[in-house]
């Protein structure tokens, strides 16, 4: 599942703990009847593919990985997740896919019921909610081309683009998925991936201060490769 992002946390690189409401569906998640399941630990699964959605989480702090078991047993990675992000709005009634746990995780919860509820009677509600949807079929559409016409040299840079956007573009990425989480979403292997940021580095693009400690030193030319 791609990222369900509708609002923006204050400070993208420490995100604020702080659930006051700037937005319709956020507002709906801080007066919400259900508790918050929080914190998660690193490792922990916020739901399962498969079973019967209940609850719809907000990300508050932390990330988050989702991911679909395919019937052969292979693991295709469908997005990460970061504060100011939906999970659970699923279009049937059970999950498509699992979510963990990256680090350590803070949300609000939300039964999916009352959500809906509430969406049929609150006309700014239903807007976010129809928002939320549209970014993420866009994001969707964006990672499918991606996949389908792009090399690896622009899928690894593409995927840093846009964790740095996210993340509000820091001097330095600090990437909390390790490399295989990102072969498992780029559609490459872990070796290459890795062969990858090497190049790029070589090439002065980018400076690998570990595997997961990244700087994007020519921003323009990564998304020259990628255009």
């Amino acid at each position: 599942m791609p990222a369900l992002r509708y609002c923006e946390p204050r400070e993208t690189a420490a995100p604020s703990m702080d659930p006051t409401p700037d937005c319709a569906l956020c507002g709906a998640f801080v007066s919400a009847t259900t508790a918050p399941r929080s914190p998660f630990a690193p490792g922990a699964l916020l739901f399962r593919q498969g079973e019967p959605v209940r609850l719809v989480y907000r990300i508050l702090s932390g990330a988050v990985i989702s991911y679909r078991l395919l019937s052969d047993g292979r693991r295709q990675v469908t997005g990460f997740h970061l504060p100011g992000d939906f999970l659970g709005l699923e279009a049937g009634v059970e999950h498509a896919t699992t979510t963990e746990a990256l680090s350590r995780v803070d949300a609000l919860a939300m039964e999916r019921t009352e959500l809906a509820g509430r969406a049929v009677t609150d006309v700014s509600l239903a807007r976010a909610l129809w928002q939320v949807t549209v970014r993420a079929f866009r994001r969707s559409e964006d990672h499918a081309l991606i996949l389908a016409r792009q090399g690896a040299t622009e899928r690894v840079a593409a995927f840093l683009l846009d964790f740095a956007e996210r993340m509000g573009w820091p001097e330095f990425i600090d990437l909390p998925m390790t490399r295989q989480d990102i072969a498992d979403h780029v559609g490459l292997t872990i070796h290459t991936v890795s062969r990858t940021l090497s190049q790029l580095q070589d090439q002065g693009l980018v400076e690998a201060r570990s595997s997961r400690h990244v700087r994007l030193l020519q921003r323009g030319r990564l998304e020259g490769m990628c255009a």
